[in-house]
């Protein structure tokens, strides 16, 4: 796959299909992946984010972005990312959804080259959140029917939306 210029690359939103995608592996590495990553990175900032997926930008490939601490030395782009060992598990932020508490990741970075990298507590939960994104799984899915309820406008107002920026 050809991948879109950074300047190009803009946040989706639920419902748009390329969120539903299971995302196929990055066979190509290099400077248009490191620019497309670090475009990434800028974008997540932006959005006071601590992690972006690819699907999230209309990339339908398997790498995610994150910075947990907001660190400037902290940012790690991981393409192909899977998970050696996952252990422990807490409930935070994402509602009743139960993550990880510890996770061993392996994964590329832009040029290629393996690695591994452990994490805990708010870096494990977000490799986690960003791999469902790989996956095409959207916190909504993991939505009990009380919580589906509650937000129930919110969802709704998401999906008209999309309907309108297909329509402009």
């Amino acid at each position: 796959m050809k991948l879109p210029a950074p300047a190009k690359l803009r946040l989706r939103y639920y419902p748009e299909p390329v969120l539903k995608r299971k995302c196929p592996p990055v066979t190509e590495f290099g400077p248009a992946l490191q620019a497309v990553a670090e475009r990434m990175l800028a974008l997540m900032r932006e959005a006071k984010g601590i992690g972006l997926a690819a699907p999230q930008v209309g990339i339908p490939l398997r790498f995610f972005v994150c910075n947990p601490t907001g660190e400037g030395g902290d940012d790690l782009i991981c393409i192909n990312p899977r998970f050696l060992e996952l252990g422990g598990g807490a409930e935070a932020s994402e509602g009743c959804l139960r993550r990880a508490q510890r996770a061993l990741m392996q994964a590329f970075d832009a040029a290629g080259r393996s690695f591994e990298v452990s994490g805990e507590d708010l870096k494990a939960r977000v490799w986690q959140h960003e791999t469902d994104h790989l996956d095409g799984r959207l916190i909504i899915d993991n939505m009990s029917d009380a919580d589906e309820i509650a937000n129930r406008r919110a969802i709704k107002q998401l999906r008209e939306q999309h309907q309108g920026r297909k329509k402009a």
